[in-house]
């Protein structure tokens, strides 16, 4: 079977489509979040896969379950996603969707893990600095990890900026390996 994550491509590029067209990005992010917490959910996740309910059946028990979540395409989305047997990959259809959402926003969410509490001056030198950088509406999640020694690992999707000293430890390990 393919990869989840190529199955989600065409249901997330299809469903970024049609709320782009019709300014529901936030709407419709919502309602994925909310199809992919259902089929994470015990209750409803078991079902999936299970030989007792049709597809159709299986289509009603989620509609009812998150229907008041969901509009009439929301909806018809979950139907299809039940139709075609894809409702496993509703998560990473919510996280493509997601990513879509952020290109086309300009925003990104970065990681910024550090040895040390940071004060609240640096960070907004290092946020002004990382919109800088990456020439977009930046949200930052501050994280602390004591292991880095000294500095900082920023994440921002692909790229990572490691500036810890743990991190320049690695490298010179690697290096003198060689």
């Amino acid at each position: 079977m393919a990869d989840l994550s190529t199955l989600a491509r065409p249901y997330a590029k299809a469903v970024f489509e049609l709320a782009q067209s019709s300014g529901k990005l936030k709407e419709w992010s919502a309602q994925l979040a909310a199809i992919a917490a259902g089929v994470a959910s015990p209750q409803l996740g078991n079902l999936i896969g299970h030989p007792a309910p049709s597809r159709q059946e299986l289509a009603a028990v989620f509609v009812g379950a998150l229907g008041k979540d969901l509009t009439g395409e929301g909806q018809a989305l979950l139907k299809l996603l039940v139709e075609n047997g894809r409702l496993k990959a509703a998560a990473e259809i919510a996280a493509q969707y997601e990513a879509l959402r952020a290109e086309a926003e300009s925003r990104v969410e970065v990681e910024v893990t550090t040895a040390t509490a940071v004060g609240t001056a640096q960070q907004d030198a290092l946020l002004a600095a990382i919109r800088k950088r990456l020439t977009r509406d930046v949200a930052i999640v501050w994280n602390t990890d004591e292991t880095l020694v000294a500095g900082a690992v920023i994440r921002a999707g692909d790229l990572v900026i490691d500036g810890s000293v743990r991190g320049e430890l690695e490298r010179l390990q690697n290096a003198l390996a060689r």
